[in-house]
């Protein structure tokens, strides 16, 4: 099912947007993917989304201490503008080591976020080689296996592989701090319903969770009450790290997001329509600036 979909065509806006990043990366880059909710929905007008996974950090940007802070805490995130027929692409790019990516998919794992977001719909957008698809496709296979074992553990005792997938996107959306509505999970689901469903006996049967299949399709995960147990406490203490992390990164991100500033000014104007220019210096010190920005708008009725 991962290379059916990795398989179908890339549409024109995301491909011009690939090719930027392949322009500034290189051969550094082992694989780029397509992942996000303009996925699911196939628009294009909106942010685009995507994770380029490198070789080297500092081959993509050549800038030690960001290189040492996306290996601290991967991955690092920039934003994009590409003119395309008279338009403008934009994109929120992901980059991380390939090496990261991989051990970000582990069901050992802490951090949640990674193999959450890689058992949705995704596209390999770009690959540099065989080596490299090889590496990454078994990344985004146990993203899945992690992912369903999640499901069985933290899922009902019985019940649909809808169900299933709905408890674990659930428990993900709590785990990290997220500002949708506690529906998000549920409409993940309803976006690819039939994927979902087939995807879970098979993925289990790969994880080796046993489980049966009733006559009207319900699951039933054979797993012990006290297997339930320990899954619990272990995402317990996974839901406590998670927004810790979410928190680090996002403080991260206030010195490291390169293109934050143009990223703001856009969600801005696509929000409200209020267009704001800002002067070269607020531009250098975004973080000094803000609270007089703030204050703007306050005065513009923007924020209230």
């Amino acid at each position: 099912m991962i290379d059916q979909e990795w398989d179908l065509p890339l549409p024109a806006p995301a491909a011009a947007l690939v090719a930027a990043l392949l322009a500034h990366g290189g051969d550094n880059v082992a694989s780029v993917l397509f992942y996000g909710s303009n996925l699911r929905t196939g628009d294009v007008e909106g942010l685009l989304d995507f994770y380029v996974l490198v070789d080297s950090l500092t081959g993509w940007r050549d800038s030690r201490p960001l290189a040492a802070a996306t290996r601290l805490l991967p991955p690092s995130v920039e934003y994009w503008e590409v003119p395309w027929q008279g338009n403008t692409l934009r994109a929120k790019v992901a980059v991380m080591g390939i090496d990261q990516f991989a051990r970000s998919t582990r069901f050992d794992g802490m951090d949640t976020t990674i193999w959450a977001r890689f058992t949705q719909p995704v596209m390999l957008a770009h690959t540099r080689d065989a080596a490299a698809r090889r590496q990454v496709r078994a990344a985004v296979a146990q993203a899945v296996t992690t992912a369903t074992r999640w499901a069985a553990l933290l899922g009902p005792a019985e019940g649909t592989a809808r169900d299933y997938w709905e408890a674990l996107f659930k428990a993900t959306y709590s785990a990290e701090l997220r500002v949708e509505k506690a529906s998000r999970g549920v409409s993940i689901v309803d976006h690819a319903a039939d994927r979902y469903t087939a995807l879970l006996p098979p993925a289990w049967a790969s994880a080796r969770v046993p489980f049966e299949e009733r006559p009207d399709g319900r699951l039933h995960p054979l797993l012990s009450p006290a297997e339930r147990a320990r899954a619990a406490s272990a995402w317990d203490w996974r839901g406590r790290f998670g927004k810790v992390l979410n928190v680090a990164r996002l403080v991260k991100a206030a010195f490291t997001f390169t293109g934050g500033v143009d990223y703001l000014l856009w969600k801005l104007h696509r929000h409200s329509g209020v267009r704001l220019d800002l002067t070269p210096w607020q531009r250098r010190h975004p973080i000094l600036s803000a609270p007089g920005i703030l204050w703007k708008l306050k005065r513009m009725g923007v924020i209230r």
